[in-house]
């Protein structure tokens, strides 16, 4: 029966590559308010592409943003139902002089696809399309129930998620979910998933005057908001690199013995890691392997810092006011509500008496996910990735953050299996993002038979 799909997607595959490319050309950057129309209209070209497969029930589930692409198919009372996640919405290309071409104008060039979303994550959510595709052509319909849950928010940490999911759980039953969006750890280094970490953000604001300030008449004087909040961000860490906020890591779930071994079995190259983004040493919590800290340490990360005079030149001002955003990566058994708290003490604890300082929470946090090892479907996805690559998968953690899969848990009692093909290589969130083709085509393949191994028999 694989070499019936196999031949199905290989004669196919010119024509899957110009619909892959006709929905890398909708600009669908979620994050800009002026795409919002070319966001809805990629919901919508993925609802034809479903309907297009034959799926009997497909849907726009609106919300507050950006619609859910949702779709049904229903096959045998006595075959499990898997959800199949990814989204439609992408990044913004900026900065737009640093692509090679223009990044919703996707070409092939030497066996990568290259525009913005390729990889991330519409490349992926199309390839799953494919393979469920090949299977419906070649049989006649799925091997097991099929519930479809395409989003537009996943690159603005997925605000609407939560509600949407909590009035639709009926319709979105299922017996557990099914991620195109995700990766392995290598192009012929299959891997499972094992967790996903948290996330919460905020903005810390300093205010030292009404006004900027002549700095020969005011700045012996007065405080300089910049100078204020450098110091003051300069408390978040120890110089080693551990989170110095007290309290941040009482709830954290130590690594096991079994799992440290587990991670220490996966491949890592320190000089090649440190070439790959072009930094001269390693750096983090110490006690901890770079991996270990990657993927099952939390971070506090200073994202951006400004103030003051930004124009090329010289002006003579003490600022009055300076920002710094932060966002922190969680691991279980982190609360995100609770960072943030401890984060507020932290602030007011350390601010100075001569500025006004203030925490600024971000709507989109996210609670760590984890799935258990002994998960069926997760077993099943070794067994596939076993036989497809002729060697054992490696388990290992994502370091980013999938707010939706732990919504689905939650609010499903649904664990999500991460099966997609995004690489280290890919570029993702970046200029010249790129997805393999012969990574697409392993997807779709892999697809077919992870659906077909899924079944009862």
């Amino acid at each position: 029966m694989s070499e019936q799909y196999d031949r199905y997607l290989e004669e196919h595959e010119q024509e899957h590559l110009e619909a892959l490319f006709e929905l890398l050309r909708i600009p669908s950057a979620s994050a800009l308010p002026e795409r919002q129309a070319d966001v809805r209209r990629a919901a919508e070209w993925v609802a034809d592409r479903l309907r297009a497969l034959g799926v009997p029930e497909v849907e726009l589930l609106e919300t507050e943003r950006n619609p859910v692409v949702f779709g049904h198919w229903h096959v045998d009372d006595h075959q499990p139902t898997a959800l199949i996640y990814g989204h439609y919405d992408v990044q913004p290309p900026d900065p737009l002089e640093l692509w090679e071409t223009p990044p919703f104008e996707p070409v092939l060039r030497n066996g990568r696809i290259y525009a913005r979303g390729a990889s991330d994550d519409k490349g992926n959510l199309f390839a799953a399309l494919c393979g469920v595709e090949a299977l419906v052509r070649t049989r006649g319909k799925p091997s097991i129930n099929l519930k479809f849950f395409f989003e537009g928010e996943e690159e603005i940490g997925s605000p609407s998620l939560g509600p949407v999911i909590r009035a639709n759980r009926e319709k979105l039953a299922c017996d557990f979910v099914i991620s195109a969006d995700g990766g392995m750890y290598g192009p012929e280094q299959p891997s499972v998933t094992l967790s996903t970490k948290g996330l919460c953000a905020c903005q810390v604001n300093v205010r030292t005057a009404a006004t900027d300030l002549h700095s020969g008449q005011y700045g012996a004087v007065i405080a300089n908001a910049v100078q204020t909040l450098a110091q003051l961000a300069a408390t978040f860490h120890t110089p080693d690199g551990k989170v110095a906020v007290d309290g941040f890591y009482d709830k954290v779930r130590e690594l096991t013995p079994e799992e440290r071994a587990e991670i220490a079995a996966v491949p890592f190259e320190e000089r090649e890691y440190l070439n790959s983004v072009g930094a001269r040493a390693l750096w983090g919590e110490p006690g901890y392997s770079p991996l270990e800290r990657a993927w099952a340490r939390p971070t506090l990360d200073l994202n951006g810092i400004w103030g003051g005079f930004q124009g090329e030149g010289v002006k003579t001002v003490t600022p009055c006011e300076a920002h710094l955003k932060i966002t922190c990566r969680l691991v279980p058994d982190q609360e995100p509500e609770e960072i943030l708290r401890l984060i507020e003490q932290h602030v007011a604890r350390h601010a100075p008496p001569w500025a006004e300082v203030t925490v600024e929470r971000f709507p989109g946090s996210a609670r760590p996910f984890a799935i258990r090892r002994d998960h069926p479907a997760l077993q099943a996805a070794r067994a596939v990735l076993r036989d497809l690559y002729g060697k054992e998968p490696l388990a290992i953690r994502l370091g980013g953050t999938l707010p939706v899969a732990e919504v689905f848990q939650r609010e499903l009692g649904a664990d999500m299996v991460f099966f997609a093909w995004g690489m280290p290589d890919s570029r993702v969130h970046a200029p010249n993002e790129s997805y393999r083709l012969e990574e697409f085509r392993r997807m779709a393949r892999a697809y077919c038979r992870y659906l077909t191994a899924l079944a009862r028999a």
